[in-house]
C-alpha cells in the first residue's frame, strides 16, 4: 500500500460537519468532570461552568441532576465528598451578619468614664457569639481537612514521585495541565500507565519531543513509532469530533450562530470579489483528483479528508504561488496548494498540513477561514443576532455598521436557517447573551492543530509546522498539544480510529 492510501478494511463514516443539540450536555459534562478531578470546585471553576451553561443554553434542573450524578460517582470512587468553594464562602457570609447583629453596644455611655450596664452585657454577648463562631469554624475546618485528599507537589524535586501517586495517572495529568513541560510528572505518567501501552507510549512521546526521555522511554518510543503514516481502521465520526478532537473551550451556541450564516457570508464575499475581478477562476479540467493524482500533497488531502470523515473541497495546484495552502472563496469553496506544499515536504508534514487546514472546512469553523479578523467576525456575529431578532438593542454606531451586513446576508439565507437563527438567538440571550469571539477563534485554531497532530502522529513535526507558520502564541499552542497527547481524549480518539497500540 502506497503513501496516503487506506487499507481495504478502512471503515468510512457518514460525512459530518453539522452540529447536534446533544453535544451541549456532553460538552458541559466534560467541563464539569475536569473541574471535579481534584474533588474541589473552586470559585473560578464554578464561574467557568456557569458561563458555559449560559452560553450553551442548558436547563438548570437537568444540570443539577447531571452534576449530582457526577459528584455521586466521584464520592463512591474516592470515598470523599466534593467541596464547593462558593458554598463555603456563602456560609461564611451568612455567619458574619448574624454575629454583627448580635453585637449591639449602647453608645450612650455614662459620664465620668463609668461603664454602663448595657455596654457590659453587650460585650459579654459579643464574646459568646465570637466563641460560638470560632467553635463552628474549627469544626468545619476539621471536617474539610478530613475530606480533602492531600496532594503533595514534588514537581520541583529530582526525587521520583511517590508510588501512591503512580496509582492515579489522571491526577498526574491534571497537574500536568498547569505545567505541560514538567518532566517529573511525565516520567511518572510513563510508569503510571504501565498497564496501558498506548497511554504509556504517548507519555514517552512527549518526553522524547522535549529531549528528556530516559533509555527505557526512548526504547519504548522507538519500538512503536511508525516510520510510515498512521493506518486508520475507521474515520473520525461526528461524536469523536465533539468528544475527543474539539477543544474544551469551544462555545457551542456561538458556533451554532456562526455556522448558520457561513454559507451566506461565503456567497457575499465571493460575489464582492468577483465584481472587483479579484476572485480566481478555475477551469473544471484543472481540478485535481486525489484518487488519480501522483502529487503527494494532493493525495495527502484526499487521505486526510477520508480519515477525518469529511467531504474534500475542490483541489487545485499552484506551483508558482509562494504559499502552503489557501482557501479560495468560490462557491463551493476551493483549496489551492502552493509551492511550499507541493515540494520538499515529508509525508508526516503533509499529513499535519492537510489535517490542520481541513478541520476548518467543518461547518462550525468555516467562518474562521472567511473572517480571520476578529473585528469583522464580531460584526457578522452581531448581524446574525440581528437577523434572529430585528429588535436587538444596539447603540447607534454599532447599528449603523451592522445593519448593512445583516441586509446583505439575510436574502441569501434559507427559511430554515433564519428559523434556526431565531432559536439560537433566544438561547443566547436567555442565558446571559455573552460570548468571547477571540476565545472561540482560539479554540477553533487549537482544534485544527489537534487534527493535524493526530494525522501526523509526531509532536516534533507539529512544532516544526507551527514554527514555519509563525503561529501566534506558539509556546501556548505547543504546550496545549503536549497536554492533548498525554490525555484521555487523544487516547480514546486513537482507539476509535484504530491507531492505538494494542
Amino acid at each position: 500500500m502506497g503513501d496516503f492510501e487506506h487499507d481495504a478494511s478502512f471503515e468510512q463514516t457518514e460525512l459530518s460537519g453539522g452540529l447536534q443539540l446533544d453535544r451541549y450536555e456532553e460538552a458541559y459534562q466534560e467541563l464539569f468532570a475536569e473541574a471535579l478531578e481534584d474533588g474541589v470546585i473552586t470559585a473560578d471553576e464554578r464561574a467557568r461552568l456557569e458561563r458555559a451553561a449560559e452560553t450553551m443554553g442548558l436547563d438548570g434542573k437537568r444540570l443539577q441532576a447531571l452534576e449530582s450524578a457526577l459528584e455521586g460517582a466521584y464520592q463512591n470512587h474516592h470515598g470523599v465528598a466534593v467541596l464547593h468553594a462558593t458554598k463555603m464562602l456563602k456560609a461564611l457570609e451568612q455567619i458574619m451578619p448574624a454575629a454583627e447583629e448580635a453585637i449591639v453596644v449602647d453608645e450612650a455611655a455614662p459620664e465620668d468614664g463609668e461603664v454602663a450596664p448595657g455596654e457590659v452585657a453587650a460585650l459579654r454577648k459579643r464574646v459568646q457569639v465570637l466563641e460560638s463562631q470560632v467553635h463552628n469554624l474549627e469544626a468545619a475546618l476539621a471536617e474539610a481537612q478530613a475530606q480533602v485528599a492531600i496532594e503533595v507537589d514534588l514537581s520541583e524535586m529530582e526525587a521520583p514521585v511517590s508510588s501512591s501517586l503512580l496509582d492515579e495517572p489522571e491526577a498526574l495529568h491534571r497537574r500536568l495541565r498547569h505545567d505541560p513541560r514538567d518532566v517529573v510528572i511525565l516520567h511518572s505518567l510513563v510508569q503510571g500507565h504501565a498497564g496501558n501501552a498506548d497511554r504509556q507510549w504517548c507519555a514517552a512521546h512527549a518526553l522524547v519531543y522535549l529531549g528528556e526521555a530516559n533509555p527505557f522511554e526512548q526504547d519504548l518510543y522507538d519500538q512503536h513509532k511508525q516510520a510510515a503514516l498512521i493506518a486508520p481502521k475507521a474515520a473520525v465520526d461526528a461524536a469523536s469530533w465533539r468528544r475527543h478532537l474539539s477543544h474544551p473551550e469551544d462555545e457551542v451556541i456561538t458556533s451554532d450562530i456562526l455556522s448558520e450564516v457561513s454559507s451566506a457570508v461565503l456567497m457575499a464575499q465571493s460575489t464582492a470579489l468577483k465584481s472587483k475581478g479579484q476572485l480566481p477562476e478555475f477551469a473544471p479540467e484543472s481540478r485535481i483528483d486525489p484518487a488519480s493524482s501522483t502529487i503527494a500533497a494532493v493525495r495527502a488531502f484526499g487521505w486526510a479528508a477520508q480519515s477525518l470523515g469529511m467531504a474534500l473541497p475542490a483541489l487545485y495546484a499552484a506551483p508558482a504561488a509562494d504559499l502552503t495552502v489557501q482557501m479560495v472563496p468560490t462557491v463551493p469553496p476551493a483549496c489551492v496548494l502552493g509551492k511550499r506544499a507541493l515540494s520538499g515536504r515529508s509525508t508526516a508534514e503533509l499529513a499535519f498540513i492537510a489535517g490542520q487546514h481541513l478541520a476548518f472546512y467543518r461547518k462550525e469553523r468555516f467562518i474562521r477561514l472567511l473572517l480571520p479578523d476578529i473585528t469583522e467576525l464580531e460584526d457578522v456575529f452581531l448581524a446574525a443576532l440581528l437577523i434572529g431578532n430585528r429588535a436587538l438593542p444596539l447603540n447607534s454606531q454599532v447599528k449603523k455598521r451592522v445593519e448593512p451586513i445583516a441586509a446583505a446576508i439575510e436574502p441569501l439565507l434559507e427559511a430554515a436557517e433564519i428559523d434556526r437563527l431565531r432559536g439560537a438567538y433566544q438561547r443566547f440571550v436567555e442565558h446571559g447573551g455573552r460570548t468571547n469571539l477571540q476565545r472561540w477563534a482560539n479554540a477553533a485554531d487549537f482544534t485544527a492543530e489537534r487534527a493535524g497532530l493526530t494525522l501526523c502522529n509526531d509532536l516534533a513535526v507539529a512544532a516544526k509546522m507551527l514554527q514555519q507558520q509563525e503561529a501566534p502564541q506558539l509556546q501556548e499552542k505547543l504546550d496545549a498539544l503536549l497536554v492533548f497527547v498525554t490525555g484521555d481524549r487523544y487516547s480514546r480518539l486513537r482507539e476509535k480510529m484504530g491507531i492505538g497500540i494494542a
